[in-house]
């Protein structure tokens, strides 16, 4: 790595809780020369809760390219720079990806600052094996490609994660049944947020749930993999 060169921090952010935060991101975000931030408006409410006055800049799927171009011509010039994204950890499901290989490719030093993430939170709280699982990212919008990704889901051995809209939910999990009318589910909403909860039983059943109100806030769906354990075919709850 070139020491005269600045690094690149990638540094998680809360997925809700904005109290989630750890001191070491809090210190980093406040000593580096730019936040590369997902959406500047959205990050500016944890930046000013916790009064850093870091310069911010935007940097998300619209734009990636040429802020990414940008922000190497500034470390290469010596500045360190933060990326967040709107939540948890940066580049799961979200940009980033270019700006690390980039600024990797040009010797700047990257440092991750770990913490949130939505992937890990949901499968502590479902109860299912996490010594292996395979995550999905969002599923998709077209009804027969989600039908697949939930088939193959399905046919794997490993607990299997996936971020959903809302608006699909319901939709989703009657998919869901329509391919194993018993497979264990656990459906977990708002993490970390008030009105957080984790909701657990066969596809069709967390279907009729959900459908009976409309259905806000963030999604992680958790399927469990066709090696269920024997404790875990006792009752959902």
């Amino acid at each position: 790595m070139d020491s005269q060169r600045g690094k690149l921090f990638i540094v998680s952010t809360p997925i809700g809780n904005l109290l989630d935060i750890s001191p070491r991101a809090l210190e980093c975000l406040e000593e580096v020369d730019i936040i590369a931030c997902e959406d500047t408006r959205h990050s500016g409410k944890l930046l000013n809760k916790y009064k850093i006055e870091t310069h911010r800049i935007s940097l998300h799927k619209h734009n990636e390219a040429s802020r990414t171009a940008k922000l190497i011509g500034k470390m290469i010039s010596g500045h360190d720079v933060a990326y967040i994204t709107d939540a948890g950890t940066p580049l799961i499901s979200d940009p980033g990806s270019r700006l690390v290989h980039l600024a990797s490719q040009e010797g700047c030093e990257i440092v991750v600052v770990p913490g949130p993430s939505a992937v890990t939170a949901a499968i502590a709280g479902s109860g299912f094996p996490a010594d292996r699982f395979y995550f999905g990212g969002f599923l998709s919008t077209k009804k027969k490609a989600r039908q697949d990704e939930l088939r193959d889901a399905l046919e794997r051995a490993e607990t299997s994660i996936f971020f959903d809209s809302p608006y699909r939910l319901v939709s989703t999990l009657e998919l869901l049944s329509n391919l194993d009318t018993d497979r264990p589910i656990v459906v977990a909403r708002e993490l970390t947020k008030k009105f957080e909860e984790f909701k657990r039983g066969k596809a069709l059943d967390l279907a009729n749930l959900f459908s009976q109100k409309p259905v806000k806030g963030e999604i992680v769906i958790i399927i469990s993999g066709a090696r269920i354990p024997r404790w875990l075919n006792s009752e959902q709850t």
